[in-house]
């Protein structure tokens, strides 16, 4: 695998948590290396560390060694203004609960990253261009018709799509999710999965967290984490 290649690389990742007076090791000395335009799912049973480690590699969680580059950027270096852009811009997230605002629309759900990364004026500048973003989006994942719905009144596979439509919202090289269908049923969740597969196919870099063989198939690569470390 050659570096220019690689989009996301973690080296010696560690990682440990206190639970009283014990110590749980969950990442011990990772390392991962995920190219451009690459579908992976990372595997393992509940414990394993999955969700972990894809909060450390979307620099919400720091680890407690190794490093995370991200097209060759040392994020460990970067200061919080430079990280909070990368979580804005560069990666977007998915997760199994959503987190989707009720008291908003679909529409001003999905706008949000794009109002956040602005000061008022700037939003106020750019909110045409970002609302037709957030249109074509939910257009393409079916939802041209609930978009001005709430969160509330869609079925989870409806929320999910607009979650995935938020997250694509500043067309981040990087999409990470976490779980993605595990609060569906496997009808709904393939059909999220499908939505995954074209992004894919569309040029989209994905990594996926998954408990579920089965959803991990339909990934190009399968790697699976066990006691900490990635299973060879």
């Amino acid at each position: 695998m050659s570096d220019n290649d690689v989009v996301l690389k973690s080296k010696g990742l560690g990682k440990s948590y206190r639970m009283g007076a014990t110590k749980v090791e969950v990442l011990k000395g990772l390392d991962l290396a995920v190219r451009r335009g690459e579908f992976v799912a990372i595997i393992g049973a509940s414990g394993s560390g999955k969700s972990t480690l894809l909060h450390i590699l979307g620099a919400l969680d720091k680890p407690d060694k190794g490093t995370v580059s991200f097209e060759g950027r040392d994020l460990g270096r970067q200061s919080g203004r430079e990280l909070n852009r990368f979580r804005n811009k560069m990666v977007g997230f998915v997760f199994q609960f959503y987190h989707l605002l009720d008291e908003l629309s679909v529409l001003e759900n999905v706008s949000l990253p794009t109002m956040a990364s602005r000061s008022i004026l700037g939003w106020f500048g750019c909110r045409r261009r970002a609302k037709k973003r957030a249109v074509e989006l939910l257009v393409q994942l079916g939802l041209g018709e609930r978009i001005k719905h709430k969160p509330y009144q869609l079925s989870g596979g409806e929320r999910q799509r607009v979650a995935i439509a938020r997250a694509l919202m500043n067309k981040p090289d990087l999409l990470l999710a976490d779980e993605p269908t595990g609060n569906l049923d496997s009808v709904t969740g393939n059909g999220i999965l499908d939505v995954f597969e074209e992004l894919n196919k569309a040029g989209q870099t994905i990594v996926m967290v998954t408990h579920d063989d089965r959803i991990a198939e339909r990934a190009g690569r399968i790697i699976t984490l066990a006691d900490g470390k990635i299973r060879t």
